[in-house]
């Protein structure tokens, strides 16, 4: 599963040719969740809330990076990096 970003030891991987709707993937310790690109929530597993909103909030920023990273995947592409939270 591909790294795209790394912040504030959050990692966020996306799969190749992975189920829709389109959604990364979020390791944060023993923590794992799936998040919607589209409506940016938390569709699988749990984040702390200090974790959940620095996501959130990345996710709003690069919104369409994501979207194109999912497109890159689902061809079997390299995803790609997107630009960490500073």
């Amino acid at each position: 599963m591909p790294e795209l970003c790394r912040f504030y030891g959050i990692s966020i991987r996306l799969n190749f040719l992975d189920h829709n709707p389109p959604h990364f993937h979020v390791f944060y310790g023993e923590y794992e969740a799936v998040v919607e690109i589209k409506s940016i929530r938390v569709v699988q597993g749990r984040l702390p809330p200090r974790a959940r909103r620095l996501v959130e909030e990345w996710a709003s920023l690069h919104q369409d990076d994501l979207m194109a990273a999912w497109i890159r995947a689902q061809r079997s592409e390299p995803p790609g990096r997107i630009a960490p939270l500073e």
